[in-house]
């Protein structure tokens, strides 16, 4: 789950992702940022506090170890849908039923607000073709309460069965070179 980045300079920077479809992810949003680069406009990525004004007492960090609470958390399936299995993901649906259940928030409205949040923060990430849809903006929400919209942790160990996850095409290359600096990149 390799890829290579080339920088300007012709250094090479090579990334391993923990499974196919966060490199998937990885290299897409990758490839975002250079067109908005390429195409003159400003790259930043946005503060949900600052876009949806959560308020100050709301701790994402905190919600989501609840959330990966082995006992009281959102458990996690194996959930099929269009011939794929999808492993270690739940629906959007149960996660604004358990935030209902926990008290963490008054109606679904604000689920899906908190929800949003979390996935715009990467505590959330997309599964499959319906909560990637919205999460890229195709929808009027970027998380959705749906029982087909599948989600999962980053650090769950998600995967799916029988999915290309992307047209993309990453190259295979046989990797040359000695390690500059080696570490663990995290996505948010």
């Amino acid at each position: 789950f390799v890829f290579k980045l080339t920088a300007a300079k012709q250094q090479d920077h090579f990334f391993q992702a923990a499974f196919l479809e966060e490199r998937d992810a990885w290299v897409r949003d990758i490839k975002k940022a250079i067109q908005c680069i390429d195409g003159g406009q400003r790259f930043a990525r946005k503060s949900t506090r600052r876009s949806i004004r959560l308020p100050e007492t709301i701790n994402l960090s905190a919600l989501y170890l609840s959330m990966k609470d082995p006992e009281k958390g959102i458990k996690e399936l194996k959930l099929e849908k269009d011939k794929k299995i999808f492993n270690h993901c739940f629906t959007g649906t149960s996660v604004i039923d358990w935030l209902v259940s926990s008290n963490s928030i008054r109606n679904r409205k604000e689920g899906l607000m908190l929800a949003s949040s979390l996935l715009n923060e990467g505590y959330l990430h997309p599964a499959g073709d319906t909560s990637k849809a919205a999460a890229e903006g195709l929808s009027d929400t970027p998380f959705l309460d749906l029982t087909d919209a599948y989600y999962y942790f980053p650090d769950s160990g998600f995967f799916c069965e029988g999915n290309s996850s992307d047209d993309d095409v990453v190259l295979k290359e046989e990797f040359r070179g000695i390690v500059v600096k080696q570490g663990c990149l995290l996505k948010q």
